[in-house]
């Protein structure tokens, strides 16, 4: 398993040096991830259930590490995380399930 503590500290490192290479784009960035903070009908514990349900979902360690930080904080228990996480996985399921019947369709039907 990841030293995820490790992981956030070079992260954060390397963070850094992209702001100091591309600072609007890490001030864009920011402003993003505000917007999406400032919600009105959901709460911190919700949206960060959300997110890392959506993390796996788009395999981001950065997402995961961020998400699971700010999920504690905001009062999330291990249960509860497995219970977005088990919704995130069915969805990924059934994605793949959908896009197999896209390769019968794009394969069509044999004659013989």
């Amino acid at each position: 398993m990841k030293d995820w503590d490790g992981y956030n500290a070079a992260a954060r490192v390397q963070g850094k040096e992209l702001n100091a290479l591309h600072p609007e784009l890490v001030k864009g960035f920011a402003a993003l991830n505000r917007g999406a903070a400032t919600t009105q009908h959901l709460d911190a514990k919700t949206r960060e259930l959300i997110a890392l349900a959506v993390a796996i979902t788009t395999r981001c360690d950065g997402c995961i590490d961020a998400h699971v930080r700010k999920a504690k904080a905001a009062g999330a228990t291990r249960e509860e995380m497995a219970e977005a996480l088990g919704v995130s996985i069915a969805l990924n399921a059934g994605a793949a399930f959908t896009y197999a019947l896209h390769v019968l369709d794009a394969a069509g039907t044999d004659a013989g």
